[in-house]
């Protein structure tokens, strides 16, 4: 057993370990519920930027997402190769705009559905006390205006 009094100053709970554990259990949850939807995490995150920006370039995807460019473009291409994506880029060397297709569009609602459904297990009604009152402290501050 370690002696918090031979370590001033180390706080004996840490809000950042608390929250990342819980980061890490919400992904892993999700992770679950998007992989029959052939999609992770960081990919949902992709598909939700494109649609929200259709016409996104690479760069600004990059930038949105904080990953870096040849990342997206990684991503973006395994993206289209499952039908989710397309690059509507008329011609060679031109800035590439990068739109979701009619897949893209279904398989997003249907991710926002596997998310609902994580929402509803880790912070729902029947979810932990304590994880109920840190889903709702998220969104009261995530809602509230200022």
């Amino acid at each position: 057993m370690v002696d918090e009094e031979a370590r001033p100053g180390v706080p004996v709970i840490s809000t950042s370990v608390l929250l990342l554990t819980l980061a890490r259990k919400i992904e892993s949850e999700l992770g679950e519920a998007l992989s029959g939807l052939g999609l992770t995490v960081g990919r949902l995150g992709l598909l939700g930027h494109i649609a929200g920006v259709p016409g996104v370039s690479f760069s600004d995807l990059a930038r949105m997402s904080g990953i870096t460019v040849q990342s997206v473009h990684t991503a973006v291409k395994a993206l289209k190769t499952a039908g989710l994506v397309q690059d509507d880029t008329a011609r060679a060397g031109a800035a590439s705009t990068i739109t979701l297709t009619d897949e893209g569009h279904r398989t997003l609602r249907e991710a926002m559905g596997a998310v609902g459904t994580v929402d509803e297990l880790l912070f729902g009604a029947d979810a932990d006390p304590v994880q109920r009152r840190i889903g709702e402290a998220v969104r009261e501050a995530f809602t509230t205006t200022r």
